[in-house]
């Protein structure tokens, strides 16, 4: 089997695009789910997160949640909003957030490569995560989550998408949040067969967002009674020179029984410490910011503690974790330690201060974002990246396109 194939892809009917498409089911809180669908009866969020449509009080893993997905899905398709294609496509899709612009393919990508390690992972998985999401695609009988993949930019690749682009998109909406989607279904045969070899002499995909659910599609695949012939999941491939990934911002319940002034001390033993008039962003790697107490902090990593030869302890994510959240605010484990939270970049450090001033936090840091040549650095050695070490933005939308399994 190929790296990636076409699908024929379920999709809004024309017309009902702005009315499905919905978040990823893993960005919103239940309460945002509940307000972003709230009047909205064809939004994707009851089918990703349909445990809006019951009892506050249930459980999000409760078999009645998986059912209801799959009642609303059947309400969808009863009712015309969603299609499918007659034949297999390939989908190229442009997300706009402002003045940056990425352009995809949509495909079906080969459960063989993801265990063949030639779609690469850097990212540990949570079993109750995993499970939900192959409960999901089971109920449903289709991967309605796309996994977010890079490959190395190749110009013919890009340059096909590029022609694509050319014709009126089949889809063009804005979001609520001002991200741009645009979608163009590719029915071509010789374009298509084009994008599958030019795919083929790609070396490597690599997952940057999405382990859950192609750890998920994984599992669902080696069930004997699964319907799909050909092993794949849903996913969309961007280059990697147009991603754009943004800080994954730390912050801390306590000072592990440090007076501020003692903090500050035995953080110097590993970083320069200077205090900032202004609220500090990160301007390059190896330099942090730290606010406690309504001040701010610039810090610098000692150059001879970055280890350079080490994909995984010479990111940013590592240097603070190993010299500073570990041994001075005593949480080894920011996986499970409940003292440490984490704040996506989208929200800005206003979101960092919001939570140290309202009390909730004692500290926080902000990092410079994690580049993705490191991402890809780490997965080529097969390596692991620390909890939350990238936040890619923007997001891809849930409901555009689904992978039926039969």
């Amino acid at each position: 089997m190929p790296l990636i194939q076409p699908l024929a892809g379920l999709r809004p009917a024309p017309g009902y695009a702005a009315e499905v498409a919905a978040p990823p089911y893993d960005v919103v809180s239940l309460a945002e789910a509940r307000a972003l669908a709230a009047g909205r009866p064809w939004s994707f969020l009851h089918i990703s997160r349909p445990e809006i449509d019951l009892p506050p009080d249930t459980d999000p893993y409760a078999p009645a949640v998986y059912a209801k997905a799959r009642a609303n899905l059947q309400q969808m398709l009863a009712a015309g909003v969603l299609v499918r294609d007659p034949c297999p496509h390939y989908y190229c899709y442009r997300l706009t957030m402002g003045d940056h612009c990425q352009t995809g393919l949509v495909a079906a990508a080969a459960v063989d490569a993801y265990h063949a390690g030639r779609i690469r992972r850097h990212e540990l998985t949570r079993p109750a995560k995993e499970d939900d999401r192959v409960r999901q695609i089971a109920a449903l009988g289709a991967q309605t989550g796309p996994v977010f993949l890079v490959y190395p930019a190749q110009a013919a690749i890009d340059a096909s998408l590029t022609a694509v682009t050319s014709d009126p998109p089949a889809v063009d909406l804005t979001a609520a949040d001002g991200v741009r989607h645009q979608l163009w279904p590719i029915a071509d045969a010789a374009r298509i067969a084009v994008l599958t070899a030019a795919c083929e002499d790609l070396p490597s995909l690599y997952i940057a967002d999405g382990h859950h659910r192609s750890a998920a599609a994984a599992r669902v695949a080696a069930d004997p009674t699964t319907p799909d012939p050909h092993p794949s999941f849903l996913a969309v491939l961007f280059p990697h020179d147009q991603v754009r990934i943004l800080a994954y911002n730390r912050v801390m319940r306590d000072l592990n029984g440090l007076t501020p002034a003692a903090l500050l001390e035995r953080i110097g033993g590993a970083f320069s410490v200077h205090a900032s008039p202004t609220p500090v962003t990160p301007a390059a790697a190896g330099e942090f910011g730290l606010y406690l107490d309504r001040g701010w902090y610039r810090l610098r990593i000692h150059p001879r503690l970055i280890p350079a030869a080490d994909p995984v302890r010479r990111l940013d994510v590592s240097l603070l974790q190993d010299h500073l959240i570990g041994p001075v605010l005593g949480i080894a484990d920011p996986r499970r330690d409940p003292r440490i939270d984490f704040v996506g970049g989208i929200r800005g450090l206003d979101g960092l201060c919001a939570r140290v001033d309202s009390g909730e936090m004692r500290i926080a840091f902000a990092l410079h974002p994690t580049d993705i040549g490191d991402l890809m650095a780490v997965a080529d050695a097969g390596a692991l990246m620390p909890p939350k070490s990238t936040w890619f933005e923007p997001k891809l939308a849930d409901g555009l396109v689904s992978h039926v399994l039969d």
